[in-house]
């Protein structure tokens, strides 16, 4: 008979938050597939789990997919876990599944600590309807096409950043959604927990004098259809348009599609930087 491919959620910082259910599951699988092995050893250390670990991560997963398929194939269970909440939520895991799928795996959830709903619960906007967007793209220019197509979406977004990129993100989040209600989330269930409230703009201020660490989950108010760009943000790139020759005109056309404000609204504050 195949095998059982268990996927198990692990504490996100707070060890004491692993269930009853994955720290028996965990006992009695014949293997876990770890992201980070180093980091799941001090996990089964705590307690007293002796189960064999392999590798599995995102640089030798199509590989290791196959392999651990196989083996559940020959009748071994197996556990997935990432180094921290839900696998295969913006962690390795995908291949896998699809792999255990094909060959008729049993797939069987242990759910567990995930960042997005720990912060989702407790950050006070709307938890009615919201949308996950896992990490933004890397690349400027993806990053900016990716906002553009979300600037209207009116269910709360769910973001998660490295701590190098998250001053850019606020930027480039009220660059293209206007200064709306937005939550900044760190080291959730550990000892320095912090959430920071406010608008886009109070919370970039708030970041830019630190050095950020940990990782963040960003959440952003969904756009009620009147979310602006901060007056300054629209003010200064008024300034550097003139400054390169356009004509008010112009500059309204060009912002307003830009940053999906009223062009009338541009256009005003273009006129009153000539006077």
């Amino acid at each position: 008979m195949a095998g059982t491919l268990y996927i198990v959620a692990t504490p996100i910082g707070n060890l004491e938050d692993i269930t009853l259910r994955a720290l028996r599951v965990l006992k009695e699988v014949d293997l876990i597939a770890a992201e980070d092995t180093r980091h799941t050893r001090a996990l089964l250390s705590r307690y007293d789990i002796h189960t064999r670990l392999t590798s599995y991560h995102e640089h030798n997963e199509p590989a290791k997919a196959r392999d651990l398929a196989a083996r559940l194939e020959r009748g071994a269970n197996v556990a997935l876990v990432s180094d921290a909440g839900t696998p295969t939520i913006s962690d390795p895991g995908y291949r896998l599944l699809q792999e255990a799928l094909k060959a008729g795996i049993s797939i069987v959830p242990v759910p567990g600590p995930s960042a997005l709903t720990a912060v989702l619960c407790a950050s006070g906007l709307p938890t009615d309807r919201f949308v996950f967007e896992g990490f933004l793209p890397a690349k400027p220019g993806e990053r900016s096409e990716r906002l553009r197509s979300l600037a209207e979406e009116t269910r709360t977004l769910v973001f998660y950043e490295a701590p190098h990129r998250i001053k850019e993100t606020l930027r480039d989040l009220l660059e293209h959604f206007g200064d709306r209600e937005a939550v900044v989330a760190r080291e959730v269930t550990k000892a320095h927990e912090e959430f920071l409230r406010g608008r886009l703009s109070e919370l970039g201020t708030e970041l830019e004098p630190r050095e950020p660490r940990g990782e963040f989950t960003l959440l952003v108010r969904g756009s009620d259809g009147s979310s602006l760009p901060g007056e300054e943000l629209l003010r200064s790139e008024i300034r550097r348009l003139k400054g390169e020759g356009m004509r008010v005109k112009e500059i309204a056309e060009l912002l307003g599609e830009r940053y999906s404000c009223p062009k009338r609204e541009v256009y005003r504050l273009a006129l009153e930087s000539d006077r």
